[in-house]
């Protein structure tokens, strides 16, 4: 544990992010899941989902905690499997 009372403050706000990071990278994975199931099973809102899991990747990408060609590749590949 930190000493110094920046350090401290820093390891509060590093735990912060890290979970509002986490949640975000969760959020995109599961929405990512639901579109791949929901295209594979021909599901009647398989648009809806599929447009969701793509906001997901695109915020993910947005905040930095994707590579904008991790992004662009999930993308693609989602797009792949609908048509």
């Amino acid at each position: 544990m930190p000493n110094i009372k920046s350090a401290i403050k820093r390891v509060r706000t590093n735990e912060t992010k890290n979970a509002q990071n986490a949640h975000v990278r969760s959020t995109m994975r599961s929405s990512v899941r639901k579109a791949d199931a929901a295209v594979l099973n021909n599901e009647e809102n398989a648009n809806d989902t599929l447009k969701a899991a793509i906001k997901q990747v695109e915020k993910a990408a947005s905040k930095g905690l994707i590579h904008k060609n991790t992004a662009a590749r999930k993308k693609s590949r989602l797009m792949k499997k609908q048509a």
